[in-house]
């Protein structure tokens, strides 16, 4: 009942607050600021504020932003305090290991710091090269082209590829950055329900005649919900109406696979099958920035005219020398692929059993605990930090208000105590509640 008056009492602010912008108004006195120019009269600070006085009022503690004091992996240290974490995407744990921190540290005595200019006019090193080539052979590529941002490289690939003439059909749950991309590109934005290829094919049969080009874009591996495409289905749909499909590998490079190579490997496919892979290095490959991987030509066309490529500075050495170590030991040490799998399903698993709704999680580093509700989420989160177990809650807006949850990512050197640890104390969470 008090979270029911909670939400009404949310709901008449935000209306006064909507009442107030469209009554024209105009506060110009000189001890009032002009709601056109104060930024706390904007509706973001206005939707933020109303959020976090909601929350006081609930006796709910802000779960975001928590400071890691360290290299974060399968633990972490969280005000002074080693905890379990699930709130990392160092799945195979190579972002703290010693041969990758070696790799950085002398590619930055050689290099510096920065490149200090983008790649085109004076900030290209051997290094760059080296990594795309390293990450062009995981996709049996023609070439790959290394971004300083993986957000960016979805927003400027997609924006440079697409125009006015074209169409972006997307999966309903793909990340925000390849929405971003297609906005910017001016082409039309279609998006089909999650993993449903007959409402894909639905869609194509009504649409594809209209436009020029049509660019199909999916996740390897769903961020939110831990669940993978159909694969060969897509292939099989882009390869009948003539459209390009993205994959966006972020999550999957790594995690899939026997090897870790990612979806192709998982789904048994000819990665020259794909037209365009995306990936990240901000996971398995220890440290920030994106790539595409596929042929010359698309190469080439992004290397010269993709604004976030070529209005940007070049990755520093560093970076990249992370990435080309994180992969070389991936390639080297397959049991680490073996082990985060294998945890990964332990925990989907057991967690199942436990009662708890996992959604479509195939058990591969991405495990959701769905509780429906951004408070119980949120509660949930902040009393396992007090037990030292640190996990995230996913809340509305990000997914819809009956999908809110906990995120757990798992890594390769978790253990199973750890995963059951975890599982008792929501098990109690839940039977106090």
């Amino acid at each position: 009942m008090k979270q029911r008056l909670i939400e009404q009492s949310v709901q008449r602010k935000l209306k006064r607050n909507d009442r107030k912008a469209s009554s024209g108004s105009l506060m110009t006195g000189a001890s009032t600021p002009n709601r056109r120019t104060d930024f706390c009269q904007h509706p973001g600070w206005q939707q933020l504020n109303i959020m976090r006085e909601s929350a006081q009022k609930l006796g709910v503690e802000d779960p975001f932003f928590r400071v890691h004091e360290g290299c974060s992996g399968a633990t972490a240290i969280i005000d002074g305090r080693e905890c379990i974490n699930f709130a990392s995407y160092n799945y195979l744990g190579l972002s703290g290991d010693p041969r990758v921190i070696a790799a950085a540290q002398q590619a930055a005595a050689k290099y510096g710091t920065s490149v200090s200019a983008s790649r085109m006019v004076s900030g290209e090193r051997p290094i760059h090269r080296e990594l795309e080539q390293a990450l062009a052979q995981v996709y049996q590529a023609d070439d790959a082209l290394a971004f300083v941002s993986g957000h960016a490289t979805n927003v400027t690939v997609i924006g440079y590829l697409m125009g006015s003439r074209d169409l972006v059909l997307h999966d309903e749950y793909i990340h925000n950055s390849s929405l971003m991309g297609s906005q910017l590109s001016g082409a039309r934005r279609m998006a089909f329900r999650h993993n449903d290829l007959n409402h894909l094919e639905k869609l194509l049969q009504q649409n594809r005649h209209q436009f020029e080009r049509v660019l199909i874009v999916v996740e390897g591996l769903y961020s939110m919900d831990g669940d993978a495409p159909d694969l060969a289905g897509l292939i099989e749909l882009k390869e009948t109406h003539e459209c390009w499909l993205m994959v966006d590998e972020a999550h999957a490079l790594g995690v899939l696979g026997e090897k870790g190579l990612g979806s192709h490997e998982h789904a048994g496919i000819d990665p020259n099958r794909v037209d365009i892979w995306m990936g990240t290095l901000s996971k398995n490959l220890s440290g920030c920035g994106g790539y595409i991987a596929g042929c010359q030509p698309l190469i080439d066309m992004l290397r010269h005219f993709a604004p976030g490529f070529l209005y940007s500075v070049g990755m520093p050495a560093s970076v990249a020398a992370a990435a080309i170590e994180s992969l070389r030991i991936m390639h080297a040490e397959p049991e680490r692929v073996r082990a985060l799998q294998k945890n990964s399903e332990y925990l989907a698993v057991q967690a199942k059993a436990a009662g708890f709704d996992v959604g479509e999680s195939i058990g591969r580093a991405v495990v959701p605990v769905i509780s429906g509700s951004s408070l119980v989420a949120t509660r949930q989160s902040v009393e396992l930090l007090k037990q030292g177990i640190n996990v995230q809650p996913i809340l509305y807006p990000a997914v819809p208000e009956k999908s809110a949850r906990l995120r757990f990512f798992v890594c390769s050197e978790h253990t199973e105590a750890q995963i059951d640890f975890t599982l008792e104390a929501l098990l109690l969470q839940r039977k106090a509640s």
